[in-house]
């Protein structure tokens, strides 16, 4: 006969995050220079924590660090800026969203993601780290980032799949239409930002749609999107332009596909033989 045995907590998909981004930061720092500054990280992450503190006691929200760490760390690798005090009003603003621009408990926007694209549109002192790892490191980061998000139990690997196969399939069919040699579409795939947007932002399980198919509309609508603001328009930070520009459709995405809400620390029920 079976008998239910109590809940099972997965463990909490952010540990794995956590763990991924600050190994990127510890290569940034000691074998490869992707561009990441220890004050400016340390000032972002600071930030970003202090801002998450004083959100919770003002809103009487309980207190977890893991988010608004993902968030630093993210900002750290990506965010690149003129003055140190600007990296501070990136984890303001990102932090700062969550607990403002949110709808039926799920944030609108991804933090990191806005507080980019705020900056990028607000301060001429502000820019994205190209991010190119070359080869060897950009495939060890994307296998090992799949395996986070495998591993991690936080349901959302299928949507960095649909991305990277959107984005992958426009820039090689861009580079046929053109004539181009195919090692120019792969050198635009090797970029560490891509990585982290594709790991980190367009696949954050609080702002993006429910149900699975709601996931692939969504990514390949921003993928769409972002070759549209960076080949047509010629703007360069598109894919974090086109994220924020389509994170209200998730709303509409999971009205129209209703599917069970995303929770960090689900519960399994485990049957047991006796």
């Amino acid at each position: 006969m079976q008998a239910l045995a109590r809940p099972r907590r997965l463990p909490d998909a952010r540990y794995f995050q956590i763990a991924a981004l600050t190994t990127l930061l510890v290569i940034n720092f000691a074998l490869i220079d992707f561009g990441a500054r220890p004050a400016a990280s340390v000032i972002a992450i600071a930030t970003a924590l202090l801002t998450q503190l004083i959100g919770c006691r003002l809103s009487g929200l309980p207190l977890d660090l893991k988010s608004p760490l993902i968030t630093g760390l993210s900002l750290s690798l990506l965010l690149r800026a003129d003055a140190l005090w600007l990296h501070a009003a990136a984890a303001v603003i990102a932090i700062g969203s969550k607990f403002v621009l949110r709808i039926d408990g799920k944030h609108v926007f991804n933090p990191a993601g806005l507080a980019i694209v705020v900056l990028l549109f607000s301060s001429s002192g502000v820019w994205i780290s190209p991010g190119q790892w070359g080869t060897e490191i950009w495939f060890a980061s994307l296998a090992c980032l799949f395996a986070v998000l495998v591993l991690s139990a936080s349901h959302r690997v299928d949507i960095a799949i649909y991305f990277l196969a959107s984005h992958a399939a426009l820039l090689l069919l861009r580079a046929t239409w053109l004539g181009d040699p195919l090692v120019i579409p792969l050198h635009q795939l090797q970029s560490g930002s891509l990585l982290i947007f594709t790991f980190f932002m367009i696949s954050d399980p609080r702002t993006t749609p429910d149900s699975r198919a709601g996931r692939l509309l969504f990514a390949a609508a921003v993928a769409v999107t972002a070759h549209y603001l960076a080949f047509v328009l010629q703007m360069r930070p598109a894919l974090y332009v086109a994220l924020i520009a389509l994170s209200p459709l998730t709303l509409v995405l999971d009205r129209l596909i209703p599917a069970a809400r995303f929770s960090w620390r689900p519960s399994v029920l485990k049957g047991v033989s006796t």
